[in-house]
Order: structure tokens, then sequence, then C-alpha cells
């Protein structure tokens, strides 16, 4: 009888460590969930001025990038033609 007692309390007090665990995990959350609450409220959401310029500026990059690469490949395949035109 004296064996099964300290191992009850090992187990009562290992379920109390777990119960612990489990309850600063959930508050972990609750926490973190209410700092992202906190946080979207400072966010400052762009005019439609700004939307429509940003929108532009992105445009033009891609225009810019797409003809760059399309004059690369233009290049490229034509140097490629004439070694292969050689050989």
């Amino acid at each position: 009888m004296a064996d099964k007692k300290p191992a009850d309390a090992k187990k009562a007090a290992s379920k109390k460590a777990e119960e612990k665990k489990l309850a600063r995990f959930v508050g972990n959350i609750k926490r973190y969930f209410k700092e992202v609450k906190g946080e979207a409220k400072k966010v400052v959401w762009p005019g439609k001025k700004q939307i429509v310029n940003n929108t532009l500026v992105v445009l033009g990059m891609m225009l810019i990038a797409g003809l760059c690469i399309w004059g690369l490949d233009s290049i490229l395949a034509l140097i490629v033609n004439t070694f292969l035109r050689q050989a």
C-alpha cells in the first residue's frame, strides 16, 4: 500500500503539470490573437489615388521587365541560330 501512494502522487503531479501546460498553451493562443487584433487596428489602408498610382507603377515595371526579357531572348535566339547554321 505504501508503494502505491507515491506512484499515485506522481501521477497526480504529472496530470496537474499537463493541465498547467495546456492552460498556458491556450492562454498563449488567446494572447496571440488579441495582439493580432490590436496590430490590425493600426493598419492604415491606402486611398484610391495611392492604389491607382501603385497599380500603374507595377504595370509599368511589368512592361519594362517583359520588354527586357523579350529583347534578351531575341538576341540569344539569334546567337544560337547563327551558331547552328554554321555547324
